[in-house]
C-alpha cells in the first residue's frame, strides 16, 4: 500500500482530516512524536535532545559538535525502517526526511490562510490576536528552518515539495479525503519494485549515516543497490585522509557493496569541516569581560580541537546556560553585574552537572576556597597555562563523559 505524509502549518484544521483519511483508509498514525520516540529507543538519546532538530534555534555549539546533524541522522534511521511497514499516515515534519525517490508516498500538505489560522488559534487558546500571531509564527519559523535545512527551500508550502497542497479554509475535510482517496487510488502512487527498493536504500543509507555519525562525521549519504556515496560538503585541509576513514566506517555497515566519495556544493563554502571528537571537550563556555583575552583563548583552544564559544558577562553565561546547555564553563570571577562567585552558585544550584573552572587574575585564597565548595571543579590563575588549562578541561570532560556512562 502506499504512503501518505501530511505537512500542516498550526491552526489548519488538520485533525478532522488526519480522523477521516485514518476512518476510510484503515491506515495507522505516526507523528512526529512517535519518530522522536524511535529515534530515542535507538540511539539511546534523551528525546528532548531529539525533539530539538525540529527547532529553528540551533545551539551555539553546533559548530564543533554537529549535534543538530547526528540527532537527524537518527530520525532518518527511525523513519526509514518505518516504510517497512504498510499502510502507513506520518504526519511532522519528520515526514520530509523521506527521500522524494520513494514514489510510492502521497505528500499532501495542509494550509490556510492566516486570518483562518489567528481566529482558530484565538478560539482554541482563548487567547487575544497578539498571543495567537506569536505562536502561528513561532511555529512556521521552526518549520521555515527545517525545510531550508533540508532542501534549500525557504518557503515551507512550496508546490515543489508536495504532491498535493489544499486550502483547509476553502475545502471542507469530507472532500479533502474524497481527494486523498482518488490519488491512492492513482497508478503513480502505488508501490512498485523499484520503489520498493527505494526504500531498502533508503534503510542503507540512513545505516551508514548513523554509523558515521557514531564516530563523530557528518557528511551527505546515499545508497543505490548497496553502492553508498558519501558527499563532503565542508572544505577539508587533508581530503584524501577524511575519504579513507568515511570509507573505512561505510564499508564495515552491513549491505554496502561499495564507498565512494565526491565534494558537494559545501565543499568550496569558507567552513572548514571537522570530525567530532567525543573525547574532547567541544562545549565549553568561556565567560569573561576582557574581550582579547578571551577571543584568543577561545582561538587557541579551537586550534586544539575544542569547541568553546563566549560571552563577555555574567548574565549572558546564564542565559547560555539555560538555551545552549554547555558541558564544561571556564569563568572569571571579577566581571561587571553578576561576579562570577555568583555565577557558579546559579550554575549548580540549577545545572550542577556542569564542570565550572575557575579562571581568574584576581583571585584570593578565600575566593579559591569558596569556589571549591560551591563545586567548583578547578581553580587557575591568569595567566593561563595553555597546556595546564588544556589538559584540566579534558579531565572535566572525562568526569562528564564517565558520569553520563554511568547514568545510562
Amino acid at each position: 500500500m502506499s504512503v501518505i505524509t501530511i505537512s500542516s502549518g498550526i491552526f489548519c484544521e488538520k485533525e478532522p482530516v488526519i480522523r477521516k483519511v485514518l476512518e476510510k483508509t484503515g491506515y495507522k498514525l505516526f507523528t512526529d512524536k512517535d519518530i522522536v520516540a524511535e529515534a530515542g529507543r535507538i540511539s539511546g538519546m534523551a528525546e528532548n535532545k531529539i525533539r530539538n532538530a525540529f527547532s529553528s534555534k540551533t545551539s551555539v555549539f553546533n559548530k564543533f559538535t554537529y549535534e543538530k546533524e547526528r540527532t537527524v541522522a537518527w530520525l532518518r534511521l527511525a523513519i526509514a525502517r518505518l516504510l517497512s511497514q504498510d499502510n502507513l499516515l506520518i504526519e511532522g515534519f519528520a515526514a520530509h526526511l523521506i527521500p522524494r525517490e520513494i514514489s510510492h508516498v502521497l505528500r499532501i500538505c495542509l494550509i490556510a490562510d492566516m486570518k483562518f489560522r489567528i481566529a482558530g488559534a484565538e478560539k482554541a487558546l482563548k487567547s487575544d490576536e497578539k498571543g495567537a500571531v506569536s505562536l502561528i509564527h513561532k511555529q512556521d519559523e521552526n518549520f521555515t528552518v527545517w525545510i531550508n535545512t533540508l532542501f534549500r527551500v525557504k518557503d515551507p508550502w512550496d508546490m515543489s515539495l508536495y504532491d498535493i497542497v489544499i486550502p483547509t479554509d476553502k475545502t471542507e475535510a469530507d472532500s479533502i479525503v474524497e481527494i486523498v482517496e482518488g490519488n491512492l487510488r492513482s497508478e503513480v502512487i502505488c508501490p512498485t519494485d523499484a520503489s520498493k527498493k527505494m526504500v531498502q536504500d533508503f534503510v542503507l543509507a540512513a545505516n551508514v549515516e548513523v554509523a558515521l555519525a557514531k564516530e563523530g562525521h557528518s557528511v551527505g549519504v546515499t545508497s543505490r543497490d548497496g553502492s553508498v556515496t558519501l558527499t563532503i560538503n565542508r572544505h577539508v585541509l587533508m581530503l584524501a585522509r577524511l575519504e579513507d576513514d568515511l570509507k573505512s566506517v561505510a564499508n564495515k555497515v552491513p549491505g554496502v557493496s561499495s564507498v565512494e566519495t565526491r565534494v558537494g556544493k559545501g565543499y568550496h563554502q569558507a567552513d572548514i569541516y571537522r570530525k567530532y571528537d567525543f573525547e574532547m571537550p567541544s562545549k565549553v563556555l568561556l565567560v569573561d569581560d576582557e574581550r582579547e583575552f578571551v577571543q584568543t583563548l577561545s582561538e587557541r583552544l579551537y586550534m586544539r580541537e575544542m569547541g568553546a564559544a563566549v560571552v563577555y558577562d555574567g548574565e549572558s553565561a546564564l542565559d547560555m546556560v539555560r538555551d545552549d546547555e554547555p558541558e564544561v564553563m571556564i569563568l572569571d570571577l571579577k566581571m561587571p553585574g553578576i561576579d562570577g562567585i555568583e555565577v557558579l552558585r546559579k550554575v549548580k544550584e540549577t545545572r550542577p552537572e556542569i564542570e565550572v573552572i575557575i579562571l581568574t587574575g584576581h583571585g584570593s585564597d578565600a575566593d579559591r576556597e569558596s569556589c571549591m565548595k560551591l563545586g567548583a571543579f578547578a581553580y587557575l590563575q591568569k595567566p593561563a597555562d595553555i597546556n595546564l588549562l588544556s589538559e584540566t578541561l579534558k579531565k572535566a570532560n572525562e568526569k562528564i563523559r564517565k558520569k553520563k556512562a554511568d547514568d545510562k
